[in-house]
């Protein structure tokens, strides 16, 4: 008892093995992205007050320091909303990069979310004899080592770049990088780019790199589903949001491969075939987001964005396929992901796989674990889905904050009210 009530009054305290520690009274929030504000913003709102580390020096670091210029949310604004702070009226229906920092800047103002930046966790782990969580973080100059009674893993589905093996990668002497590097088409100008990745970022980048003068090409390894961002007028995202509170998910993507073929033509015959299963389907079993085309589509018909195979190896100045061909690149960039990091610092193996660093049970439910441990932003339901687990998690929180306070202040008024003499000692030094 003595030990949680010196930690809810948030101690910072020395041992002879860490620099620092740090007892926080509300919950630890590891990442300071979109999820990790929307839980801070939740517990705020709750009267429950967090912590958030953060290895960057920003808020929202992917976004600030690892996406191009263009970006833009591939979604309407009233789909990527943080809990609590719509978008201001006069942004457009899809924020721009810009945008976007500047509505996560004004939702950590207004909810005073400070985040202890430049702070990388080395490791946490729950101490069952404590019954506290301990994270270790290095920061500029020293190791702090953070206890407290929940840890919220805000570290998302992007906090590792992901790059192919491919054999002779190190024999290609053209540039290479990842598009976390890649800014804008701008250094590229007349240049034949190898683009690897048809997701939403490999076909924007192409979009990009046409505009600013380059000859991409766009290397094509498994299926997907290209469909067009708006349909009948509405965002495709929000009118299948809506047919599915109606009509069953195969029915929904009949509808929409339909309109599709319509509106875009046959894939296919672009070099982009779609896969056995439907978008919707796809993505609620696999995890894997069609493309909503924002007018590549328009500039691989026309042939200023050339389709390719898959790479079978690269070499000093070219790229050979698996069908055959050889052709020559003056750069590469990988479209080729992010992924999770937790199991590289997180020392519990309940919650999340260790293969792939996500949580092991699928949405809904992978939000919460053991001993206080809860995951946010892991859905592969972007905002949206970090959002709904933000709230969950701030009201699980919150209902064991309350009842801990109770039991606390009952506990205060029974010892006031004691008749019997005691020695009060104050202590700056915990044993761990």
């Amino acid at each position: 008892m003595d030990l949680w009530r010196r930690e809810r009054k948030g101690k910072m305290v020395h041992d002879n093995f860490h620099n620092k520690m740090i007892c926080v009274p509300g919950p630890i929030i590891v990442g300071a992205g979109p999820s990790g504000l929307a839980t801070a913003a939740c517990l705020t709102e709750s009267g429950v007050p967090s912590l958030i580390l953060e290895r960057a020096s920003c808020i929202a670091s992917l976004w600030q320091l690892k996406t191009y210029d263009r970006l833009c949310l591939h979604l309407p604004k009233q789909f990527c909303e943080l809990p609590l702070m719509p978008f201001p009226v006069g942004f457009p229906t899809y924020p721009t990069k810009q945008h976007f920092l500047e509505y996560l800047e004004s939702y950590a103002k207004v909810f005073d979310i400070k985040p202890s930046f430049n702070e990388t966790v080395k490791s946490a782990e729950y101490d069952h004899s404590l019954g506290l969580w301990k994270v270790k973080t290095m920061g500029l100059k020293e190791e702090t080592e953070y206890v407290s009674r929940w840890l919220v893993v805000a570290t998302g589905e992007n906090a590792e770049e992901v790059l192919p093996e491919i054999e002779g990668m190190t024999d290609f002497n053209g540039s290479k990088l990842h598009t976390s590097q890649y800014k804008n088409g701008q250094t590229f100008d007349g240049k034949k780019v190898l683009v690897v990745g048809c997701g939403n970022s490999g076909m924007e980048v192409c979009l990009d790199l046409c505009d600013h003068n380059a000859r991409p090409s766009l290397v094509v390894r498994d299926t997907v589903h290209v469909l067009p961002r708006e349909m009948l007028g509405r965002s495709t995202f929000g009118l299948s949001m809506w047919l599915l509170k109606w009509f069953p998910v195969s029915l929904v993507d009949r509808f929409l491969l339909f309109v599709s073929r319509l509106m875009i033509g046959d894939t296919s015959r672009l070099g982009l075939c779609r896969p056995s299963l439907g978008p919707l389907e796809l993505k609620s079993m696999a995890g894997k987001t069609p493309v909503l085309d924002a007018g590549t589509l328009a500039k691989i018909q026309s042939g200023q964005i050339k389709v390719c195979r898959g790479i079978k190896r690269l070499t000093h100045h070219a790229a050979e396929f698996v069908d055959g061909k050889v052709e020559n690149f003056n750069a590469i960039i990988f479209a080729t992901g992010y992924k999770s990091n937790v199991p590289s610092w997180l020392k519990e193996r309940d919650l999340f796989s260790e293969e792939d660093g996500y949580p092991k049970k699928p949405f809904p439910n992978g939000w919460k674990g053991e001993c206080g441990l809860y995951a946010v932003g892991f859905t592969k339901r972007g905002l949206l889905g970090a959002s709904m687990d933000a709230r969950r998690i701030a009201q699980d929180i919150e209902r064991c904050w309350k009842a801990e306070s109770k039991h606390l202040s009952n506990c205060s008024r029974f010892s006031s009210s004691t008749t019997v003499s005691t020695t009060t000692t104050t202590t700056t030094t915990i044993m761990i």
